[in-house]
């Protein structure tokens, strides 16, 4: 292979909804160039990209692969990426290190709600997006209905360079109006021969013609003048202006193909050869700091780790994109997350399976390498002296959680071996073990994200592991003021121990006065401050702990210890173990013994005083709340809504969002348990929905009482 320098590379993510045909299109496009021998299919098992036992298994993508076919002595680097959208952390890597995104179209289904999403995330990067209309050759394909969803979507922008005369079960002939020329396909495929447009054509073509020339110009003053000047412009003229009109993605060129029968692949990628921004024509990179690194063979070597898999042959297989530099087998470069050496042994060019050892990747080029010691997704490696660092890729918040045990005692530390593993190929699934809860979380885009997963585990790993439904991360606060006191006595034959604290709590407001005065036991009693600690509390919130000890009844040296009594009680709070928080403390009098206090004693003495405090000063129960927007098809909205209302959610708002509706909405979090599943179910897999963590909101009081006897059943049971 020979060494491809910016201006050759092109750098391109292969992305729409589940069963557009990405795959297909990725077999047709490696074939054409030559770098497979004969095109796979998803069904037969044998693809390039989808080789992975769980890919095979389920017949679909679950990881993005990276590829690459060289046409015209160009670089074509192109990712393919799954569709279904619990796996869209493929798709943000990709996007993240892509040049231009295609978007592949079912001809049947149209402008799909995972078209629209990740839509969205091109959008977000700032992609320039080609949309490429597939499986025209079958028996429901509806080309004027999908483009018509298109335009819906992404508006007028949407410009034809190519349409199918018959479109159906006979495709095999599509005009060009680019080259006003139509192509016509034998059965097999490949080569078409190139026909001049039949009279029937020509009106529309024509008109097609017209209306791509009008859109190139607009990107362009002087291909404008130029238009005005001669009513026309030339074939390269107007590539330019396309080009033009993809950086600024105020133009979306649309293609035909039938990647199954490798119609109209060829024409496409000489497309992507000619009109599709190369690596040198990009802005470049911008690093943490700001600054844009363009992409330069002569500057630093320089380059961001974007996806990480792990071959059961070959270990960990890094793939990376070259920022800047010229990157060669034997490179010594830094990680600049750890500081620590990493040796490039070997560079891959990569499709799927197959690998293929080069000497060296330059700036702009994507590969891969094996063996790296400590790096993982989002590092960045430098030669010395070179200080680039790329901000790590953000990936969407977890839509789906559960709790996750190994059916064997013995397998959990495997198994959590083998979680954390996955997170490493995967970062949209979270582990973790949470210490409030006492369970093993997962999180992750959806219940077939997590399902796929566990099949992984217990087919390539072969440890058995179950879900279970998980605990919901309860707070625990007051809303009035009380006091109590207590006495810690013990004696032990020795010195023993002593103990008395008296202290009043009361809830914590950001801004509230400093206390002064309260009645306690009838009496107004005066608060004489000696000290204040405020503590911001691990699990959010505040603790504020106030001295009020007047004439040292209780010495100074003793207040850590009774603080440090009521923290435990609020690290397992005193009506369901959850944690307490926003509270106040006032410790204002109590005792103490010469020989028998000691720090152990005013702690519990502290810890039981809070308990008995806290259980008078009407204790609430605060529920975690996430705000979630819902995108959902018009005939979808009622359904949606009902479900909704069923959750205990507060509808924030609604808004028309391209072709779809947006619901907005605050929803607790014990009523999202498995709502991804119940959404897809509703809408037929036609919807999907974010969530953030908004807030604790107080929870209904008959909830409360349901919790409250159920922890005093587990204590009862203990």
């Amino acid at each position: 292979m020979k060494n491809y320098n910016p201006n050759e590379i092109k750098n391109i993510a292969l992305v729409g909804s589940a069963g557009a045909g990405k795959t297909t299109l990725a077999e047709a496009m490696m074939y054409e160039g030559g770098v497979i021998s004969r095109r796979g299919s998803v069904s037969a098992k044998n693809t390039a990209s989808d080789y992975r036992p769980v890919e095979q298994e389920y017949g679909s993508s679950v990881f993005s692969a990276a590829l690459y076919t060289e046409w015209k002595e160009q670089k074509l680097n192109f990712i393919d990426t799954p569709g279904a959208d619990d796996f869209v952390g493929g798709v943000i890597s990709a996007l993240n290190v892509a040049d231009t995104a295609v978007m592949v179209v079912n001809a049947v289904k149209g402008i799909e709600v995972g078209t629209e999403i990740t839509s969205r995330h091109a959008k977000k990067l700032n992609k320039p997006v080609i949309l490429v209309i597939n499986q025209l050759d079958h028996e429901k394909a509806n080309f004027e209905q999908t483009i018509e969803h298109a335009q819906s979507s992404f508006g007028k922008k949407v410009v034809l360079v190519q349409y199918p005369v018959n479109s159906g079960t006979g495709f095999n002939q599509v005009v060009d109006v680019l080259k006003m020329e139509m192509y016509q396909w034998k059965p097999e495929g490949g080569k078409p021969d190139v026909l001049p447009i039949p009279e029937s054509e020509k009106e529309k073509a024509t008109e097609l013609y017209n209306i791509l020339i009008e859109a190139a110009a607009e990107n362009d003053d002087s291909l404008m003048e130029l238009y005005f000047e001669k009513g026309s412009l030339s074939e390269d003229e107007m590539r330019s202006g396309i080009r033009k009109g993809l950086l600024a993605r105020d133009m979306f060129p649309v293609f035909c193909v039938s990647a199954e029968k490798d119609m109209c692949v060829r024409r496409f990628m000489e497309f992507l050869v000619n009109v599709a921004p190369a690596a040198s024509a990009m802005p470049g990179m911008p690093t943490q700091a700001g600054e844009i690194i363009n992409y330069d063979v002569t500057a630093p070597t320089s380059v961001f780790i974007f996806s990480t898999t792990i071959e059961q042959h070959l270990g960990d297989i890094n793939y990376f994109k070259v920022v800047s530099g010229v990157v060669k087998e034997g490179d010594d470069l830094i990680n600049m997350r750890t500081g620590a050496k990493e040796r490039i042994a070997q560079l891959y060019a990569v499709a799927g399976k197959n690998r293929t050892r080069v000497s060296e990747l330059r700036a702009g080029d994507l590969g891969a390498t094996v063996k790296l010691k400590g790096t993982k997704n989002g590092d960045t490696l430098n030669t010395k002296d070179c200080d680039f660092i790329f901000p790590e890729i953000k990936y969407p918040n977890s839509r789906f959680r559960t709790a996750v045990r190994a059916v064997k005692k013995g397998d959990e530390e495997k198994m959590a071996e083998v979680l954390y593993r996955m997170h490493e190929e995967d970062p949209s699934l979270l582990v973790e073990y949470s210490k409030e809860l006492k369970q093993m979380i997962l999180s992750g885009q959806g219940e077939f994200h997590l399902t796929t997963m566990k099949w992984r585990m217990e087919h390539n790993d072969k440890i058995n592991i179950e879900f279970y439904a998980p605990k919901i991360p309860y707070r625990e606060t007051i809303t009035k003021y009380a006091q109590a006191e207590y006495r810690h006595k013990k004696q032990s034959g020795g010195s023993g121990q002593f103990g008395e604290v008296c202290m009043l709590i009361e809830p914590y407001e950001e801004g509230m006065p400093e206390p002064v005065s309260y009645k306690i036991n009838g009496v107004e009693s005066k608060m004489s401050l000696r000290g204040k600690e405020e503590n911001e509390l691990p699990w959010g919130g505040k603790l504020v702990f106030y001295n009020c000890i007047v004439g040292g009844v209780i010495d100074t040296r003793f207040m850590p210890a009774i603080l440090k009594g009521i923290l435990e009680k609020m690290e397992e709070g005193p009506l369901t173990g959850s944690y307490a928080r926003d509270i106040r403390v006032c410790v204002y009098d109590g005792k103490m013994h010469q020989v028998a206090s000691n720090e152990i004693s005013f702690r519990l003495a502290g810890r039981h005083a809070f308990s008995e405090a806290f259980k008078k000063a009407n204790p609430k129960i605060l529920e975690p709340v996430y705000n979630i927007e819902v995108l959902v098809p018009d005939e979808d909205m009622g359904d949606v809504m009902g479900d909704l209302q069923t959750r205990r959610a507060l509808i924030m708002g609604m808004e028309a969002d391209s072709g779809f509706q947006k619901i907005k909405a605050a929803v607790p979090l014990k009523e999202m348990q498995r709502y991804s599943t119940a959404l897809s179910s509703i809408t037929g897999g036609r919807a999907t929905f974010t969530m953030s963590f908004a807030g604790y909101e107080k929870i209904p009081s008959d909830i409360q009482d349901e919790l409250l006897k159920n922890y005093k059943g587990d204590d009862d049971d203990e």
